[in-house]
């Protein structure tokens, strides 16, 4: 199944909603329940249940490290119809109080507005990078209390445990509960959407990224970003975790105005996610903010 364009909740932003399992978790269910039944009414055909249990594991672990998958639930990978010419640029792992601020600078002399998925920990100990992404027009989303390299291994008690703490700090210091939320590295597992329903986020990956916490080049982060933007996409960048170029600079700060400057020639406005969940109450400049 490829990656589907969103379509708009029926609850409010923000509302708990009901988990509607994805035919790949349906199918994966009903396959145990008719492994447990063929192995008990025919104990010989324990090897092609186990090996079709084996297999169906194997899709769901596939589904979870495709970051923009929508076998396992809802996912953002492009804005939804309705934010014609416009396209979303969202930046991960922060705040950082050295890269942040610099950032907003720079979003500034373009008028763009971008999405800060923050990390609930670095939030907490840099409140006022937070507060300035606010007071700067920006949307502050979810991305973690600690940001785990294991998130994806983790039960639904320890996933909502986390996300949870970082909808609390976020709200406290942004004073905005945030709507959307993104998994470490993207990966995750059958257990998250339903916590995700449970507190009213919204699952967003990306359309393309410029792997720019390991890449050093900035024209070769900039390529990827760019070739073949299009109205809707969703670009991924960094201001927590940079890769450092030849100089020893973050290499987001040079990525950035290249993109911000190709957004303009090509006349596509900038929005953020939330911005996005309405979009006929935004309207979008050619090249400025939403």
């Amino acid at each position: 199944m490829n990656a589907r364009s969103p379509t708009l909740p029926p609850t409010p932003p923000g509302a708990p909603r009901r988990w509607k399992p994805t035919p790949l978790i349906t199918g994966t269910a009903a396959l145990h329940v008719g492994a447990a039944t063929a192995v008990g009414a025919h104990p010989a055909a324990w090897p092609w249940a186990v090996g079709g249990v084996a297999a169906s594991h194997l899709v769901l672990s596939a589904a979870g490290l495709w970051p923009r998958s929508a076998w396992l639930g809802p996912n953002w990978t492009r804005l939804p119809d309705g934010t014609d010419r416009r396209i979303a640029l969202t930046i991960d792992d922060g705040p950082n109080p050295e890269i942040t601020p610099r950032v907003l600078d720079l979003l500034d002399r373009y008028g763009a507005r971008a999405t800060f998925f923050c990390i609930g920990e670095r939030a907490r100990a840099h409140p006022k990078c937070v507060e300035a992404i606010v007071a700067r027009g920006h949307a502050v989303e979810n991305h973690s209390q600690r940001h785990w390299h294991t998130f994806s291994l983790s039960g639904p008690g320890a996933l909502r445990r986390e996300i949870d703490a970082a909808q609390r700090t976020l709200t406290d210091i942004a004073g905005t509960r945030p709507l959307f939320f993104r998994a470490p590295a993207g990966l995750r597992n059958p257990f998250l959407e339903p916590v995700l329903c449970e507190l009213g986020l919204q699952l967003a990956s990306w359309t393309r990224r410029g792997f720019d916490t390991r890449t050093r080049d900035a024209g070769t982060i900039a390529h990827r970003l760019l070739h073949g933007l299009a109205p809707r996409d969703i670009l991924l960048i960094h201001d927590g975790h940079p890769a450092l170029d030849a100089r020893g600079e973050p290499v987001v700060l040079d990525v950035l105005p290249r993109v911000l400057r190709a957004a303009a020639d090509a006349q596509l406005g900038w929005t953020t996610l939330r911005a996005a969940l309405a979009p006929a109450a935004a309207p979008a400049g050619p090249s400025g903010a939403i």
